[in-house]
């Protein structure tokens, strides 16, 4: 049964995602964790968090270049953008729940990039991040930031800005999602259900793991509201264990076991990770379906855990050690094996779960979380299954958004028993 509620654009007639109630619902949330962390401001440089207290669209060259563009909330205040160069001008045309004034142009380094100048131009930001936190009444008070690099303390420093860690009132702001985001990721797992079923129509033996990454990418920007396609990870044979996280120009051989991940999708801001596996050509052996019934086990056994109130320890729990399962030296050397991590509007929100920390660091799962949980298992250079599910948290149950088929390797095969001679 799917889990989405509306379609992907908007009308006049039904009401679906509201998109102001949704961006005040980020401002404040952002603002009341900003205060209970003890700030007076947040400056914010990563994508994430900027579109988080904006409703801005980084775009694609800009990303990961803190502070080409950056925000601000400060106090009671409306969010302040400092934009990269005259493209303020787009945003008080397309962005108008930005009060005007509120929209400025930012004083970028690029990281350094600009060598000599950076001195100049972090001491212009500096005084712009100042006269921003008196504009709004809370100058002198704590600034938390969620970026920092050499050139900002110590011009910091010299300027007497009280500045200390915002990204954990970030962090804690994007963990709880509001009614308009869930049906965000609802959709997005929608997205996600229809691209498996591409991939298992186009998946055959002779083509190559490059061909069906790039069919996908193709297939996901013509969907409406597409902004970005980050990574579609096919692996097969035995790229898939150790799973490599890659695809390549090998060629999918008759029998090979194949697992795509939507790793991720990003719709309206909201991502996706969507492991499912696949065997080409074949059925799947014995010892395949044996491997692979024992990481759906795993699987369903820690989204078994997951409810309000619990911890990622006792989902953490649900999972083998990697030094009993496959002879690694510690679980750092599973590192993402048996996984789990919030996705919001970013590919890592809270909560992250992993065996190397949540047994001894427990975090607690709060309604209102969006998260995946992901399993593998295999054998060494041959073959590797992974299997992922995505799921909001509700008061009393948990309701899976990823619809395609689980319970079983999905087989592709157009002529059944034509592949059996595959050894």
């Amino acid at each position: 049964m799917g889990t989405a509620n509306f379609g992907t654009v908007g009308l006049d007639w039904q009401q679906r995602v509201n998109w102001e109630r949704l961006r005040e619902y980020r401002i404040e949330r952002a603002r009341t964790m900003m205060k209970k962390h003890g700030l007076g401001a947040v400056l914010c440089m990563y994508d994430e968090n900027v579109r988080y207290i904006t409703g801005t669209l980084t775009p694609g060259w800009n990303r990961l270049k803190p502070g080409l563009r950056y925000a601000m909330l400060c106090g009671d205040g409306r969010p302040i953008l400092f934009e990269q160069g005259d493209l303020g001008f787009q945003i008080e045309r397309h962005s108008p729940w930005i009060p005007k004034a509120n929209v400025r142009h930012s004083f970028a380094w690029i990281k350094g990039a600009a060598g000599p100048a950076s001195t100049q131009q972090v001491n212009k930001f500096a005084t712009a991040v100042i006269q921003a936190m008196k504009d709004n009444g809370v100058a002198g008070q704590k600034l938390g930031v969620d970026f920092v690099d050499i050139n900002m303390i110590q011009v910091f420093k010299e300027k007497g800005i009280n500045w200390t860690d915002g990204m954990s009132a970030m962090m804690d702001a994007r963990a709880v999602k509001s009614p308009d985001e869930q049906e965000c990721f609802r959709i997005v797992g929608a997205i996600g259900d229809a691209t498996h079923w591409e991939c298992m129509k186009f998946l055959r033996p002779g083509i190559t793991e490059n061909q069906v990454t790039a069919h996908l990418m193709e297939y996901l920007y013509n969907i409406p509201g597409m902004e970005d396609v980050e990574d579609v990870i096919v692996s097969s044979g035995p790229n898939t264990w150790p799973n490599w996280r890659n695809f390549s120009d090998r060629i999918i051989q008759p029998g090979d076991i194949v697992f795509m991940d939507l790793a991720a999708l990003t719709w309206n801001g909201y991502k996706s990770c969507y492991y499912r596996t696949y065997c080409v050509g074949k059925e799947p052996s014995k010892e395949q379906k044996e491997t692979y019934d024992t990481a759906y086990k795993w699987l369903y056994d820690s989204i078994g855990a997951v409810k309000v109130g619990a911890t990622t320890r006792d989902i953490a729990l649900k999972w083998p050690s990697a030094m009993e399962t496959w002879g690694y030296e510690d679980e750092d050397q599973a590192a993402a094996n048996l996984w789990g991590h919030g996705l919001g509007l970013a590919q890592y929100d809270p909560p992250v779960i992993s065996r190397i920390w949540s047994l001894d660091h427990p975090i607690e799962i709060q309604e209102g979380m969006t998260f995946a949980l992901e399993t593998q298992h295999g054998k060494r250079f041959r073959y590797g299954v992974r299997i992922e599910e995505m799921l909001i948290v509700h008061k009393n149950d948990i309701e899976i958004v990823s619809n395609f088929p689980v319970k079983q390797i999905t087989v592709v095969d157009p002529i059944p028993g034509y592949g059996d001679h595959v050894k």
